[in-house]
C-alpha cells in the first residue's frame, strides 16, 4: 500500500500525512475547510525544517516528502487512488457516521478504511462504512514521529488479512505497531492516560492544588518531560472536552459534566485550544514547564 488519503487536516491528521510522506508514500490530504488545508501546508513546511534541524535529515529528503503531499477539498478526488485511508474528523459519533456514508459512496472498492478516533471503537460506526470487513482503527499518538506507536484495533467483522496488512503498513510508516485483539475504548495508551488526566483534573478543579504544582509534582517524581496539564495542552482542549462529555454521557457522572463545561468556558470559548493555538494551561512555544527553574 503506497497511496494513503488522510481525511481531516487538523493537528494529528497533518502529522500522520507528513509521517507517511516522509516514509515514501503518496499522500492525499482532505479537509472540508480550505483554511485547514492551508494550515496543513504551512505545518508540513514547518515539519520539513524541524526534521532537518532536530533529526538531521537532508534537505533533499524533506523536499521529496513535500512533493508527495497533495491537498484536496473534494473527497472523491482525494480518495480516487487510495489503498488506505486515515480518518481524523471530529470526535462526534453522528459526524463520523455521516462522513463514512459519504466516503463509502466515492472510495474505490480496494480501499481499506481506518479511523484515528481516540474515544470511539470501530463497531460504533462500522456499518456506515459499507465495507465493515475492510474497516478498523489505526490510532496514532501526538507527536507521531516521537510517540511512534500505531495502535491497530479491528472489530468483530474485520478480516484478519486486512488487520495484518494494516499492521505491516504501520511499520512501513516508521511506526511501532501495537496490535489489539479485541475492541477496547481508549486502546492501550488512552486506557492508561485517561485515568491519569482525570485524576489531575479532579485535583485542579476541586481546588486541591494549582495546575503548575500538580505538573511539577509529577515531573519531579517521575522524570517526565511534562505533567498532566502540559499533556492536556498537547492533546488539545477540543479533544479533552469531547472525551469528558463522552464520559459524562456514558457514566451519568455530574462531575465529568462539570469538568467538560469548565474546559469549554475557561479555554475553548476563549480560543485557548492548547499548543495548536499557542495557549492552553500554558503559553507556547515556551511553556513555563520547560523553564529550568520550573522544578525548583
Amino acid at each position: 500500500m503506497k497511496n494513503i488519503a488522510v481525511l481531516g487536516a487538523g493537528v494529528l491528521g497533518s502529522q500522520v500525512a507528513w509521517q507517511a510522506a516522509f516514509h515514501g508514500m503518496n499522500v492525499s490530504v482532505y479537509d472540508i475547510s480550505p483554511e485547514a488545508l492551508q494550515k496543513a501546508r504551512e505545518k508540513h513546511r514547518e515539519f520539513a525544517v524541524l526534521f532537518q534541524e532536530k533529526y538531521h535529515v537532508t534537505e533533499e529528503e524533506t523536499k521529496n516528502a513535500l512533493k508527495r503531499l497533495r491537498y484536496f477539498e473534494n473527497l472523491a478526488e482525494a480518495v480516487q487512488d487510495a489503498d488506505i485511508t486515515s480518518e481524523s474528523v471530529p470526535e462526534v459519533l453522528e459526524i463520523k457516521k455521516d462522513f463514512y456514508r459519504k466516503l463509502a459512496a466515492v472510495a474505490p472498492e480496494k480501499t481499506i478504511f481506518t479511523t484515528n478516533s481516540s474515544t470511539m471503537i470501530p463497531s460504533m460506526f462500522s456499518q456506515e462504512t459499507g465495507r465493515p470487513e475492510k474497516f478498523l482503527a489505526m490510532h496514532f499518538a501526538n507527536p507521531v514521529w516521537e510517540a511512534n506507536i500505531a495502535e491497530v484495533m479491528g472489530h468483530a467483522g474485520t478480516q484478519k488479512a486486512v488487520f495484518d496488512a494494516v499492521v505491516d503498513f504501520t511499520r512501513e510508516m516508521g511506526m511501532v505497531p501495537v496490535p489489539l485483539y479485541k475492541e477496547q475504548p481508549g486502546y492501550v495508551i488512552n486506557s492508561l492516560l485517561s485515568p491519569f488526566l482525570s485524576a489531575a483534573a479532579n485535583l485542579y478543579f476541586n481546588g486541591v492544588a494549582d495546575y503548575k504544582t500538580i505538573d511539577k509534582t509529577w515531573m519531579i517524581s517521575t522524570g517526565a518531560r511534562s505533567g498532566p496539564f502540559g499533556i492536556m495542552d498537547l492533546v488539545g482542549m477540543q479533544t479533552m472536552y469531547n472525551v469528558m462529555m463522552l464520559k459524562a454521557k456514558q457514566t451519568g457522572n455530574p462531575d465529568a459534566l462539570k469538568r467538560a463545561e469548565a474546559i469549554k468556558t475557561q479555554f475553548i470559548d476563549k480560543g485557548k485550544m492548547g499548543i495548536a493555538s499557542g495557549e492552553g494551561f500554558y503559553r507556547y512555544p515556551n511553556p513555563a514547564y520547560k523553564d529550568p527553574d520550573f522544578l525548583k
